[in-house]
């Protein structure tokens, strides 16, 4: 295991989770990962990326939601937990993101190459 998979490991356990809106997909638009995460997600076609860039949306989202739910990059994760990047129909979990773990979030996110999902 790299360094890097078990710093991402250890966010996502700490990332609290909460329930969605069911249907609701507005924070799966463009969004960037490591390579370390996208080597987890299965690849798409340029036109795939094209098209879903221009709908402003995620290569991954399907008719059904999140195609890669288990696998979903960290900026995915956080949606909904901090007010940074607060849920548009107010889910949230009970707790939300402790503070100090969001902070060494955007330091990772700072010193790591990230490329459009």
């Amino acid at each position: 295991m790299t360094p890097n998979s078990q710093t991402i490991r250890f966010f996502r356990r700490r990332i609290p989770t909460f329930e969605c809106e069911s249907g609701c997909h507005d924070c799966c638009g463009p969004v960037t990962a490591s390579s370390e995460e996208m080597a987890r997600l299965p690849e798409k076609s340029d036109t795939e990326h094209a098209a879903a860039l221009a709908a402003l949306s995620c290569p991954h989202l399907g008719r059904n939601g999140c195609q890669v739910y288990a696998e979903r990059p960290i900026i995915c994760r956080l949606f909904g937990t901090t007010p940074r990047l607060a849920c548009p129909n107010g889910k949230h979990p009970e707790t939300m993101i402790d503070p100090r773990i969001e902070r060494q979030i955007d330091r990772y996110f700072a010193g790591t190459r990230h490329v459009l999902v």
